[in-house]
């Protein structure tokens, strides 16, 4: 099967048996894993004692063999299996009374390349972008433009509305029909690096949900640690608390009301939490959704919830009226103004770490941080994310919270837990706070690219530095781990930084040197909503999935999952095209 290799155990030992047993280089202080019994040779090299097995080849595995008399440990080896690969360990004594063994791994048939398909597919979308850059150096010539125009008629797109979760723009969002004459305006003073960056956070998700080619660093980390499937959300959620800081001063210096702008806050936060507890559910595959297994947290949810809070926060305490304020610290001039905000997020996260490491759990230990099931040497097997899934089994039912996370199969957990639980949404409302923090930095140093760009890569180190010290800049030994699951704040400080960096490279090449237009991500990221709901309602339907011919090949699903993400992208482009944009 995909990501397995053949491994035949060849026993020339006279007796007693062998018993094996693996543990994945992935799971951190975890039991071995029995695998199979390998019977003797009864004397005879000609018919040695054996056993198949298939072993995983995503990550280095320990193998173990024990005798099955006295479980003395006979030999251990660490390697790294090759997808399809076929293997032999042969097992022989050194010595007449088989007190030294030794354990020889030899290669029977050669893995294939599993990587293979990423550069093919790298190499398409390459070839793909060279034909489109060759192509706008053509439309630059007078007559090949006029005949395109002509063919084509092209209407003007660039007067975009408001992106759904609130993108910046020069004109009030509420407005539905706003001036002629503000259109322009709007279209030259909108960052189009914040719909690039959306974009791109976005396409990478939906890539990721359809599968991602079934390459593990496509996935969610089982626990600790960081794939390119963990950077996608907390992404998502920064660049929305920089949307709600320009968006929010757009339409009160707009002259709209502060109690007009909560009750769009309200409502926009009701449909967020809404769509994502009826319409993208996961639990719809379990059985025919209703209240006894209705998944209430959720992405959508913890979008909807994040939204409502910071947009509040920064209604609360932000003023319509443009100005400087005079701070007795001009490196701290974008942040001392908002200090109740900072006490208020900084009280959150006290809240968070009390939480985390001083609730009592029943039958755990306090702080615990684990996966439960077979981590941790097996003490604690049902105590998967400590206080975190305490807290949401006990508040909202194990019934109605994810019933398969990523720990259950590295890990072998038993007990439902929530990535998205209640707990780690105070996390994520520091995210966006950081967010927030990067749009009112575009707002401060308006048209000063040299210090939104210098401020951008402060904060970066910042959180980078942060980050190193809770870790310890190790994955597992760290106060602070990074973890997707639990959303803990070395997880926040550490896609932080990630996320300061990469906004500040897309506002370089999007809005300062303007090398580049965005595209394809920009346009997704106009429309993020609608691809995100659409893609979850149609994954399962033509042509965003059809019947493999090999289920167990990379190709095939790496092939299956672009091409979908792809479709979104063009679904995206023919929509902006149109002007048709689906904003709450």
């Amino acid at each position: 099967r995909m990501d397995q290799a053949l491994l035949l155990v060849r026993n020339e030992l006279p007796a007693p048996g062998l018993r094996l047993a693996a543990r994945s280089g992935s799971c951190h202080q975890c039991l071995y894993q029995f695998l199979a019994f390998v019977p003797p040779s009864n004397g005879s090299l000609t018919k040695p004692g054996t056993a198949s097995v298939m072993v995983d080849t995503q990550h280095a595995l320990t193998l173990m063999l024990n005798s099955s008399v006295g479980d003395r440990e006979l030999c251990k080896i660490q390697y790294h299996f090759g997808e399809f690969g076929n293997y032999s360990l042969v097992v022989k004594a050194l010595t007449a009374n088989t007190e030294t063994v030794s354990c020889d791994l030899i290669i029977n048939e050669g893995p294939i390349n599993s990587y293979l398909p990423i550069l093919f597919a790298f190499l398409v979308y390459m070839g793909i972008l060279g034909v489109l850059i060759v192509g706008r150096l053509f439309m630059k010539i007078d007559p090949v433009r006029n005949w395109v125009y002509k063919k084509l008629n092209p209407r003007e797109t660039d007067r975009l509305i408001n992106s759904e979760l609130g993108s910046p723009n020069t004109t009030d969002s509420i407005n539905c029909d706003p001036a002629p004459h503000s259109w322009s305006t709007a279209s030259r003073q909108r960052l189009h690096s914040l719909d690039t960056f959306r974009g791109l956070s976005l396409v990478i998700m939906v890539f990721v949900n359809y599968g991602g080619g079934k390459y593990w660093f496509f996935k969610h980390e089982s626990w600790n640690g960081l794939t390119v499937a963990d950077l996608v959300f907390p992404w998502f959620v920064f660049i929305m608390g920089t949307s709600i800081a320009l968006s929010l001063s757009s339409m009160l210096r707009w002259g709209s009301s502060k109690w007009k702008v909560l009750r769009k806050i309200l409502w926009r936060s009701f449909l967020l939490i809404l769509l994502g507890i009826i319409v993208v559910n996961p639990n719809y595959c379990l059985k025919p959704l209703s209240w006894d297994n209705l998944r209430i947290p959720g992405v959508l949810q913890r979008l909807g919830f994040t939204y409502l809070v910071v947009a509040a926060l920064e209604l609360l305490f932000t003023r319509a009226e443009s100005g400087t304020w005079e701070a007795p610290y001009p490196a701290l001039q974008d942040i001392l103004p908002y200090w109740p905000q900072w006490i208020f997020i900084l009280m959150l996260e006290v809240i968070w770490l009390c939480l985390t490491f001083l609730l009592p759990v029943p039958d755990c230990p306090r702080g615990y941080l684990g996966p439960g099931g077979i981590g941790d040497f097996g003490k604690y097997p049902n105590c998967t994310g400590g206080a975190a899934g305490y807290i949401d089994r006990l508040l909202l039912g194990e019934k109605h919270i994810y019933q398969h996370p990523s720990s259950s199969v590295t890990y072998q957990t038993t007990m439902p837990y929530d990535p998205e639980g209640i707990l780690g949404t105070i996390n994520s409302i520091v995210m966006a706070f950081l967010g927030l923090q990067a749009g009112k930095i575009t707002l401060f140093y308006k048209d000063q690219h040299k210090q939104i760009m210098s401020r951008f890569v402060i904060w970066s180190i910042l959180m980078g530095i942060i980050s190193a010290i809770l870790t310890k800049c190790s994955k597992e030994e760290g106060f602070i781990p990074i973890n997707k699951n639990l959303w803990s704040i070395s997880y926040v400080t550490t896609t932080g930084c990630f996320a300061f960096i990469l906004l500040l490279l897309i506002y370089y090449l999007v809005d300062v040197k303007k090398v580049w237009s965005g595209a394809p991500f920009f346009y997704p990221g106009m429309n993020s909503i609608l691809v995100y709901i659409g893609h979850e309602v149609f994954e399962n339907y033509f042509p965003f999935k059809w019947k493999m011919q090999d289920s167990q090949s990379h190709a095939e699903h790496l092939t299956q999952n672009l091409t979908a993400t792809t479709i979104w992208v063009l679904i995206s482009y023919l929509l902006y095209r149109r002007r048709i944009f689906w904003k709450i």
